[in-house]
């Protein structure tokens, strides 16, 4: 899971929603994970890369931090050590299924997904463009340039770099917050973003012209 627009995603999206299930072959190896590990698998996924010639098995998890949980090293070990442990059990419960010859396991690579900060972006790119161009009018501010979202934040842009200095501890910054809180809160269909922990980011056209080239592909590479 990367994107929104996923398969994996949008599968594990209806799996939260009660709408489908994950496979049921799948779960022995789901609840050893979340047994071994004490985490929640949502779903999992089995693929193929490299032309069809390596199985890939992708355990998607709610939360940022149990998919974090497998990249980094602490008491179990190495991510390595995990990635085998899980390759291990998923064919063992393969074979226990009488399966084993529909998912070929041999050098498969395990990757996690997070579900969590993927759904926060979709809910800030479901947001009409006309909306934030309405909110941009509202707030009729001489100092405001644009209003700039990519992935799950967003950004108010303004002229110059003194300006940003004065509005970052000014209340005006946490009135623009809510006012585009009020904007995303009919996407928010998990409740991952929470008013009193939004915020946004102040930035300036003179930063995004001068070391940015005036591009939007260089400000948010």
């Amino acid at each position: 899971m990367i994107m929104p627009y996923d398969a994996d995603y949008q599968e594990t999206k209806l799996i939260l929603l009660a709408k489908a299930s994950m496979k049921s072959e799948f779960r022995p190896l789901a609840d050893w994970v979340d047994e071994t590990f004490g985490v929640k698998t949502i779903n999992i996924v089995y693929d193929t890369i490299d032309n069809g010639n390596r199985p890939r098995l992708e355990l998607c998890f709610e939360f940022e931090r149990e998919k974090n949980y497998f990249l980094n090293k602490d008491s179990f070990g190495l991510a390595g050590d995990k990635q085998q442990a899980i390759a291990l059990y998923f064919k063992q419960t393969l074979e226990e299924q009488g399966i084993a010859d529909q998912y070929p396991t041999e050098n498969i690579w395990i990757i996690y997904g997070g579900f969590e900060p993927i759904a926060r972006t979709e809910a800030n790119q479901n947001i009409p463009q006309e909306k934030i161009d309405e909110l941009k009018r509202e707030l009729d501010n001489k100092d405001l340039w644009e209003i700039s979202r990519a992935f799950s934040g967003v950004t108010f842009f303004l002229y110059t770099d003194e300006q940003v200095k004065q509005y970052e501890s000014s209340t005006i910054k946490e009135l623009w917050a809510n006012k585009y809180f009020d904007l995303l809160e009919p996407y928010n269909q998990f409740s991952y973003f929470k008013r009193g922990a939004f915020t946004i980011y102040l930035d300036s056209k003179e930063n995004f012209d001068t070391n940015y080239a005036s591009n939007w592909y260089y400000y948010y590479k």
